[in-house]
């Protein structure tokens, strides 16, 4: 078997803006370019388009049109040896510096496997499921629910308390399930955050605590409205 140097893979797991290895990989949805988070979402503030082929990602809210590639991050941490280690003694350095416990969902010796002392998200993600635990030790979000228009009812239940590790697409999926009784049905309900001026659409795998983080960093209920996705003719 040849073997492959890992400086020979280096233009596809570093990050055209900071030039490290990929950290909290995101893809931007436009153009596939994968950037770390941290750096994609800074230069968003003050730019739209993609900082390594220049494509405009979105004229208004180009934050909104990142997502996280669980995929290449894994392939990151298996390919160059101890960046998940180094990381996670990163991450552990500071938050020791600043008197707080790691968050659950950036701890990386969270999950346990026999393989790897820091399993993949898959792996985590299936012995979460049998876990009756699961997400109540996670940061957690407030959330109102309102419909954003007259084509979809209202729900019996508009506050929600969810782990900040949930996705904009478990919240379409609650809503599917409550309005229409039928979760595939998802695909039928987009989730604004509740911009008096000009409402946001939210990306489909963005968490709520990158939400909540960009839009609101508020102790009280973040407002979101669903509705039925907007028809281009």
């Amino acid at each position: 078997m040849k073997k492959i140097k890992v400086s020979s893979l280096n233009k596809f797991i570093t990050c055209f803006i900071c030039k490290g290895y990929l950290i909290d990989a995101v893809s931007v949805t436009e153009c596939l370019h994968t950037f770390c988070k941290s750096c994609i979402v800074k230069y968003l503030e003050d730019n739209n388009d993609c900082p390594q082929c220049k494509i405009v990602i979105h004229l208004s809210h180009p934050e909104n049109c990142i997502s996280i590639d669980r995929t290449m991050q894994e392939i990151v941490y298996k390919l160059v040896p101890n960046l998940k280690e180094c990381e996670r003694k990163r991450r552990e350095e500071y938050y020791r510096s600043i008197s707080m416990e790691i968050p659950s969902n950036e701890d990386l010796t969270r999950f346990k496997s026999e393989d790897d002392p820091t399993p993949d998200y898959d792996t985590a993600n299936s012995a979460h499921s049998q876990d009756p635990n699961y997400h109540r030790d996670d940061d957690q979000v407030n959330v109102r629910l309102d419909p954003g228009g007259n084509e979809l009812p209202a729900l019996p239940r508009r506050f929600l308390r969810l782990s900040a590790m949930a996705t904009v697409t478990h919240l379409r999926k609650y809503v599917a399930k409550k309005v229409f009784n039928d979760v595939s049905r998802f695909r039928e309900v987009d989730i604004y955050f509740n911009k008096a001026d000009n409402p946001v659409i939210l990306g489909k795998d963005h968490s709520l605590k990158f939400v909540n983080v960009l839009h609101w960093r508020d102790n009280s209920p973040m407002p979101l409205l669903y509705s039925s996705p907007v028809k281009v003719t």
